[in-house]
């Protein structure tokens, strides 16, 4: 889930000292003991408000980190973000950029690591996500032409290594899936560093121009990942899918949001009945962050959520909440607006009568929530972890309106 962009001043502040935090220990995990020869990083933008590390010793390649970092969602932040590639290119990041970090580590780098497998002369930049339970390392592996040749993520934590491991799994699957409308990462390797998980990734090409993304374009890329591994037709209450979402919220009944959850999936399968729900794969995180449009494909990436066996239009609806989350005054109106826009999200999708419309919609929800609270997002301190401040009672609400 992406932050709300009109989040409270306290939640902002929480979020940089975590950022600040956890590049102290992305650094000591990436290079660890003490050695002679040092590494040394540049903070961008600054100390305060980490979002990305860059090599320090080379302009180009870290010019060239900053400028395939993230495709920027506003004229502001790309302006923000050429200014950086400006003073990297022109040698006056000294006045713009003072923060740096400098390690001196011992063997065993993960740079060694990764050299010993995909070739010698990589350089890295490190990429600092927001706080929340699947926060990973991920590395941009550039050469020294400042070319991205690929994207490494790190699982470090019981979470994030089985997130790691289920993208390398998804990406085998969709990858050999043919399709037509979605290019998907490669993957160039997979395997163990120490404790760690490691997958790392072919760089899709971000960087070509943008090409219109029309709504009926994109239902056609979401519909190609939903077919992809088959799909099927029946009742919730005889589906897989309500097999293993019961099983998820046994799981967490013990958790007060996870009580509620269960209550409300209880009673969503009964005034399910006898409607007929189609069922196929969802990407599990199909928002605008990522994703992108080109001439002649929809560049997909971030698979580690990939599920097959669902109710079709999880991913439309998913991609909406995300939008709306990020124009809403609150996260709780964006939740109620994907309500009541739900059945022109899933029209392209098959899914046209109405109870289908409100099944599908309210079990996204409880999908949704209930990762949240399997992953301890709240805990994590992810800024939407609470779901009583902003999903569950606008579920709680629709399910009790069925």
């Amino acid at each position: 889930m992406s932050p709300i962009k009109t989040a409270p001043a306290a939640l902002r502040a929480d979020d940089e000292q975590l950022r600040a935090q956890y590049i102290q220990e992305v650094l000591a995990l990436l290079y660890p003991g003490t050695g002679e020869r040092p590494v040394e990083y540049l903070v961008i933008p600054n100390a305060r408000k980490p979002r990305l590390l860059v090599p320090a010793d080379d302009r180009r390649v870290a010019a060239a980190a900053v400028r395939r970092y993230a495709e920027p969602q506003s004229r502001l932040a790309r302006l923000k973000r050429d200014a950086v590639v400006a003073a990297l290119h022109t040698g006056l990041s000294g006045l713009l950029l003072r923060d740096r970090l400098r390690l001196h580590p011992a063997e065993d780098t993960i740079e060694q690591y990764l050299g010993r497998h995909l070739g010698a002369g990589l350089r890295l930049s490190v990429h600092i996500g927001p706080a929340r339970a699947n926060r990973k390392p991920v590395l941009q592996l550039l050469d020294a032409t400042g070319r991205t040749l690929a994207f490494a993520k790190l699982g470090t934590s019981a979470l994030t290594r089985e997130l790691v491991r289920a993208e390398g799994n998804a990406l085998a699957a969709v990858g050999a899936a043919g399709f037509k409308a979605v290019k998907v990462p490669d993957v160039l390797h997979a395997g163990q560093w120490g404790e760690h998980e490691v997958l790392v990734q072919s760089a899709l090409p971000v960087w070509q121009a943008r090409a219109v993304l029309t709504a009926p374009r994109l239902a056609a890329a979401m519909l190609e990942v939903a077919r992809c591994c088959g799909t099927s037709h029946g009742r919730l209450d005889g589906s897989g899918y309500w097999t293993r979402l019961r099983a998820r919220l046994d799981a967490v009944a013990g958790h007060a949001e996870g009580s509620a959850l269960r209550t409300a999936a209880e009673r969503i399968a009964r005034a399910a009945g006898d409607v007929d729900l189609s069922f196929g794969s969802w990407h599990g995180d199909w928002s605008p962050w990522n994703m992108a449009g080109v001439a002649d494909a929809v560049l997909v990436w971030d698979w580690e959520r990939f599920t097959p066996g669902v109710p079709i239009g999880y991913d439309a609806l998913h991609h909406a909440l995300q939008i709306g989350i990020g124009r809403s005054p609150s996260a709780g109106q964006a939740v109620n607006e994907l309500v009541a826009a739900a059945p022109d999200l899933l029209l392209p999708f098959g899914v046209v009568h109405r109870q289908a419309v409100e099944v599908t919609t309210l079990l996204y929800l409880i999908d949704l929530a209930t990762r949240y609270v399997t992953d301890r997002q709240a805990e994590a301190g992810a800024r939407l972890g609470v779901l009583g401040s902003w999903l569950l009672p606008v579920l709680v609400a629709r399910v009790e309106a069925l």
